[in-house]
């Protein structure tokens, strides 16, 4: 059978991937993580399209990134530990069934398989743009509403602490800055507990697509030597491609 040239729409139209967020999401619930449903994947699929977009990939390019973005947590419906892996495994079977083009099923896999810090690495531009929207995504709106907030957990205590973030791609500059807003519930110090891992695999992502990447956590820049400056404004050649915001 020919093969098909697949759009987000259609993947977001496929009951048997809603059933694995909706399986992952819930796993993941019961061990105590933060929300990685339709809001997470939704966010992840839409930052990760808007930063190939705004560093000049094709239209394919970007639309697989949205694709992967969607559908790279499945593999917690199996398991927490090794989820890229085996999320890449599912999706290859599911994609391979609704007639994807091959070498657009490898391109997103990699991309789903590399996506986490434990064992993976940018390996094309669909892979680093996902890791690094993956990783930006720290805000209280993922603390689950169906419990009581735990600020002994670092978790809940972290994202609640996140009023306001967001992901900047400065083309010209080949900048890619995360800039969070955290009230006082929390800690600069706590964050990096958490996201030291992440942070520097978004360092690898960004490299690969040929920018530097830059952390600033209420004014000041966390990874690399500069002296602390006022939150800037965007540039003309900066693009807010993601913002949360739930005050």
């Amino acid at each position: 059978m020919a093969r098909k040239v697949l759009t987000l729409e259609m993947i977001r139209a496929n009951g048997e991937f809603r059933k694995l967020i909706d399986a992952a999401n819930t796993n993941l619930e019961y061990m105590g993580y933060t929300e990685h449903g339709l809001r997470h994947v939704g966010y992840v699929s839409k930052t990760t399209a808007n930063i190939l977009t705004e560093l000049g990939y094709d239209a394919r390019t970007v639309e697989l990134g949205a694709i992967a973005g969607w559908i790279h947590d499945i593999g917690n419906a199996i398991n927490r530990k090794h989820h890229g892996l085996t999320g890449a495994t599912l999706a290859f079977d599911a994609l391979n069934r609704m007639h994807m083009d091959i070498g657009e099923i490898a391109t997103v896999i990699g991309a789903i398989g590399n996506h986490e810090e434990e064992n993976g690495l940018p390996v094309n531009p669909v892979s680093a743009a996902l890791i690094i929207a993956d990783k930006s995504d720290a805000h209280r709106s993922r603390v689950r509403k169906n419990k009581s907030i735990d600020y002994a957990d670092i978790h809940d205590r972290v994202n609640m602490a996140i009023k306001k973030n967001y992901l900047v791609v400065d083309k010209e500059k080949r900048k890619i800055r995360l800039v969070i807003f955290m009230d006082a519930i929390s800690s600069t110090m706590d964050y990096m507990q958490i996201y030291l891992t992440r942070i520097l695999l978004c360092e690898k992502a960004a490299e690969f697509l040929g920018c530097v990447f830059e952390l600033m956590i209420n004014g000041a820049v966390i990874n690399r030597q500069k002296p602390i400056v006022p939150v800037p404004q965007l540039t003309a050649g900066e693009r807010n491609v993601s913002e949360e915001e739930n005050v």
